[in-house]
């Protein structure tokens, strides 16, 4: 199954870099993309109310844009920040299997090595009677079969007492695991515990102490570390929420740490951060040689190894890998107690989103998705005919703002694009295919342009003495500006 599963989705599954193309920085059709997605993630924050989030923006060694709306903590009122630190939960897989790359590549370990060979107190009884081995590379790929945790209860609040390195070696002698190897996709943080644990049997150091001098000070990372910063509290750390309650509103999570569970989920980091973080993987990607990991290892960590038997679920040696509007996407999402965060890498078009959010229950896979929706054919665009993008009239500028959207709720929200506006209302759960353009047919009238260029109703702005709308009417009914 999963052999066959391989052959016939590595040719259109596998990820390749992209020829060296110019930054847009300066194209006009970047510039609005990137106005509309600050204002798209600032009104879904809002809207959900989530306290904050942190978020950057990366084409190739450039972060187009990086920043933050809202609170890193309510009770204090301090705001976050393009460099306030998160726990970014299971985007830490992705550097415990880089480690675990590193040892391969220096041939301390092979892919295809038993569990049970690198670490003699991997006692978990299997879980079929074929014999198939529990392997390094069913670790990354989460099809080992094992269970999704150690069998001790640390994700329940309200302290979280995630255990220690002794704890889980007592469990796992108790645990079955769940499927025979190589059978099912089962999502394991117990899987990447343990590849965590090979890394340092096989480094002779700390987990902690390998990951920072072979991957952290090498990329230079220096907000980031592989256990959540407790002198931080307070200070540059965001305080985590829950998900939304009953009553409407989040409560605040205790500060944890994931202790020998880390490798797997408790790093913490800075969008900033991982903005180098996906810079470098397009840098290596694109042949700049050998930088923390070679070319063709971080090319084979990007390509499909495991195809679950729905053939929905793909996976490459620790990234997520799918297929979002015929374009590949490797990353890795996470979701740990008051945090969700997501890192979502394009390749071929070196697009990387990063957003990270201090509550549970927030999509933030989603959010990087429709951020990426709105950046990715922009970009496309201004590669493909560098220089011929429209720029708006600058005079535009006075109709741009965001507009109530009273009794009915939410607001609309209004920019320059390309020779004429567009209005998106907000919140919206598919920003690209809500955005309504507008084409200028008088000073301060423009008419609505259908999906096959047809023109629409009028909307009539009114200025006020400043110069600037204050409002628009559109089917004979007004919206006021309050932005």
């Amino acid at each position: 199954m999963r052999v066959l599963a391989c052959v016939l989705l590595v040719a259109s599954m596998s990820v390749r870099a992209a020829e060296p193309s110019p930054v847009p920085d300066d194209d006009p059709r970047v510039a609005s993309a990137l106005e509309l997605a600050r204002a798209w993630l600032d009104a879904e924050r809002a809207y959900e109310q989530v306290p904050g989030v942190s978020a950057a923006i990366v084409h190739d060694q450039k972060v187009l844009w990086s920043g933050a709306f809202g609170l890193a903590d309510v009770a204090t009122g301090r705001k976050a920040e393009a460099g306030t630190i998160y726990s970014i939960c299971s985007i830490s897989k992705l550097f415990t299997s880089i480690a675990v790359m590193q040892l391969r590549d220096a041939g301390k370990l092979r892919l295809d090595d038993a569990v049970r060979f690198r670490l003699p107190w991997f006692t978990m009884k299997p879980g079929g009677t074929d014999g198939t081995e529990i392997t390094i590379e069913g670790l990354l790929t989460h099809a080992a079969g094992l269970p999704r945790e150690t069998d001790l209860p640390y994700w329940t609040g309200p302290t979280f007492p995630f255990p220690t390195h002794e704890q889980i070696v007592a469990r796992l002698a108790q645990q079955t695991a769940l499927y025979p190897a190589e059978t099912y996709f089962q999502y394991s943080n117990l899987g990447l515990t343990l590849a965590g644990e090979i890394v340092s049997a096989l480094s002779g150091v700390s987990y902690g102490d390998y990951v920072s001098k072979n991957i952290l000070i090498p990329l230079k990372l220096a907000s980031t570390t592989s256990e959540m910063p407790e002198p931080e509290r307070g200070k540059r750390l965001a305080r985590g929420y829950s998900a939304l309650t009953r009553a409407g509103g989040r409560d605040p999570v205790a500060f944890f740490q994931g202790k020998a569970v880390a490798p797997a989920m408790a790093f913490a980091s800075t969008a900033e951060d991982l903005a180098r973080f996906a810079s470098w993987q397009f840098r290596l990607l694109g042949g700049g040689g050998p930088e923390v990991l070679k070319t063709a290892t971080l090319r084979e960590m990007h390509r499909v190894h495991f195809v679950d038997p729905d053939f929905e679920t793909m996976w490459g040696l620790g990234f997520q890998v799918s297929r979002s509007d015929k374009a590949t996407l490797v990353g890795h999402g996470g979701s740990c107690p008051g945090f969700r965060t997501h890192l979502m890498l394009q390749p071929e078009e070196k697009l990387g989103i990063v957003v990270l959010t201090n509550a549970s229950g927030v999509d933030a896979e989603g959010w990087a998705e429709h951020v990426r929706e709105i950046l990715a054919p922009a970009l496309k665009a201004a590669a493909k005919e560098p220089g011929k993008g429209k720029t708006p009239m600058p005079e535009l500028r006075k109709f741009a703002g965001t507009y109530s959207g009273a009794p009915w709720g939410g607001e609309t929200f209004v920019l320059p694009w390309e020779d004429g506006l567009a209005m998106l209302s907000l919140p919206s759960r598919q920003p690209m295919k809500d955005l309504i353009r507008m084409k200028r047919t008088g000073d301060l009238t423009f008419r609505r342009i259908r999906k096959d260029d047809t023109l629409g109703e009028e909307i009539v702005f009114a200025l006020g003495p400043d110069g600037k709308a204050t409002r628009f009417t559109r089917h004979s009914n007004y919206s006021v500006r309050v932005d």
